[in-house]
């Protein structure tokens, strides 16, 4: 008899719970004052637009096909812009997997092809919730008369599907965009020097010293005059260089972690994993899993 092995699924992003759902259209002048709780909510426009305001990023206009995610304890209010009527798709959850991290501080826009999840879990809810009336100020789901059969399992996994899916299309359309330096940047010399020798000892272990011998300009000007232009420290630039140079090795090879680590200068592979995870917010492994490498 053969000897089989059970693979153990890793689990990349987990619902522990959902707390509400919503799907409705709103009135043009619909308002409410906002509020604060300790988990995820996704809020998603599939028509029209609204208003969406944080005390980090005051007012933000969410337009239709875009989604916005609110983290834990981050207060926000939400209104229309009184001309459209617009309809939209809300979902508060529990979530401590790390990987949901990567939502903080975005607005994506979300691909028609994936819409059909959000569907998924809309039709699900009606069929498993009582949430046939829009209320923002919902703070416990109720079920319904006869609920259907899975259908809370099969809200979880759309929705973890449906972030694990946004999360990979992030990454592959808008992975690494905003890292370098604009054309118009590069223009200047001193500017384009400085890029030149980072990129050039991306491999190697250098010091802002080494950078400014090179270049042949004080310490003091160089990080100014970089800081100006790029909005990021030299070092910090060249950590960013490394990061996309080990993002391509980890596409496009079978180096292992402690092989790139050691191929891009890292003191350590833990140090590696750390600054990995700072400019992408994965560490190398999960890059790797959500790419499907």
């Amino acid at each position: 008899m053969a000897k089989y092995f059970k693979h153990k699924l890793e689990k990349l992003l987990v619902i522990n719970k959902i707390v509400t759902i919503h799907y409705s259209k709103l009135n043009k002048n619909f308002y409410f004052g906002g509020e604060k709780h300790n988990f995820w909510e996704m809020v998603f426009v599939e028509k029209g637009s609204v208003i969406i305001s944080t005390r980090e990023k005051g007012d933000v206009n969410l337009e239709q096909g875009q989604a916005v995610f609110h983290k834990p304890n981050q207060f926000h209010s939400l209104k229309a812009n009184g001309v459209d009527e617009p309809k939209i798709f809300i979902i508060t959850f529990d979530c401590s997997s790390e990987a949901v991290n990567f939502f903080i501080d975005k607005i994506i826009n979300i691909d028609k092809k994936y819409f059909y999840l959000i569907y998924s879990i809309a039709e699900e809810s009606k069929k498993t919730f009582d949430i046939h009336r829009f209320d923002p100020y919902l703070t416990k789901l109720e079920l319904v008369k006869n609920p259907l059969l899975g259908g809370e399992q099969t809200i979880k996994n759309c929705l973890e599907i449906l972030l694990i899916n946004l999360i990979r299309s992030v990454l592959e359309e808008n992975g690494g965009k905003n890292l370098f330096l604009k054309k118009d940047e590069i223009d200047s010399k001193l500017i384009k020097d400085v890029y030149d020798f980072l990129t050039d000892n991306v491999n190697k272990k250098i010091s802002i010293d080494d950078v400014c011998k090179a270049v042949n300009y004080s310490k003091a000007y160089v990080f100014r005059e970089f800081k100006k232009h790029t909005g990021k420290g030299v070092i910090e630039y060249f950590n960013i260089l490394k990061i996309e140079k080990a993002k391509s090795l980890i596409k496009n090879s079978n180096y292992s972690v402690k092989e790139i680590s050691l191929m891009l200068a890292f003191d350590t592979p833990n140090y590696f994993c750390k600054t990995f995870k700072k400019y992408t917010s994965f560490t190398p492994t999960q890059y790797k899993n959500f790419n499907g490498i």
